[in-house]
């Protein structure tokens, strides 16, 4: 059995976050190679942080974002168990993290769950009606809309989003990831984005239009 070393131990706790034991636990499975030590600790992190995902999680933080020199605004509330944890350097960095993957992806929910059921409904039936243009077979045309809606919700689902700093990551990934590493439940409640002038276009067309219909135009 290879030997662990105290300084192997320590690199790992402060790359990954891990307690020492954990650390040390993990090279010995591992026999000593920090790589697979590193997945080991990933594999037990992720499962525990699914066990977490029920716990009540009331504290948290509000954050901002402004792009573009005030174009765009995003605000976000992240919850987690504790003040404490709401706090750290780590919870607070996730939590701008996110508003600026809001302001930059645009999402329109936080979940799947949230979507309007009539709005999957509309993307499936267009998914269909493309597909019958295209002259699909009708015994595969409803998993060509299938597929397509699940498109959908990666475009406008922000946890199932592509996480803007690393694309091969999804947002729940991140945020699964940061609930084994800071060891409390962590939920994005809500978020709203703005975006400068965004429907006024519409309104002034509206409102001309009224005006025309008064006027008798």
């Amino acid at each position: 059995m290879a030997e662990i070393s105290a300084s192997a131990v320590k690199e790992l706790r402060e790359k990954t976050g891990a307690g020492m034991m954990d650390c040390k636990r993990a090279l010995t499975e591992a026999g000593g190679d920090f790589g697979k030590a590193e997945d080991v600790l990933r594999k037990k992190g992720l499962a525990a942080a699914a066990k977490k995902s029920g716990r009540i999680a009331s504290e948290g933080a509000v954050a901002s974002y402004i792009h573009m020199g005030g174009k765009i605004g995003v605000l976000v509330e992240v919850n987690c168990e504790t003040d404490f944890v709401a706090r750290t350097e780590g919870f607070q960095t996730l939590v701008k993290d996110l508003a600026m993957q809001i302001a930059a992806a645009a999402p329109l929910f936080v979940r799947r769950e949230e979507v309007p059921a009539p709005l999957v409904e509309k993307e499936l039936e267009i998914a269909r009606a493309q597909a019958k243009e295209q002259k699909k077979p009708d015994a595969i045309v409803e998993k060509i809309a299938t597929g397509k809606v699940e498109k959908f919700y990666k475009e406008v689902v922000l946890l199932e989003q592509a996480f803007v700093k690393e694309d091969k990551k999804s947002v729940q990934d991140v945020l699964t990831e940061a609930v084994a590493k800071i060891g409390e439940n962590i939920q994005v409640r809500r978020f709203a984005r703005f975006v400068l002038g965004e429907g006024l276009e519409k309104k002034q067309e509206n409102l001309a239009e009224e005006v025309a219909k008064v006027a008798g135009l």
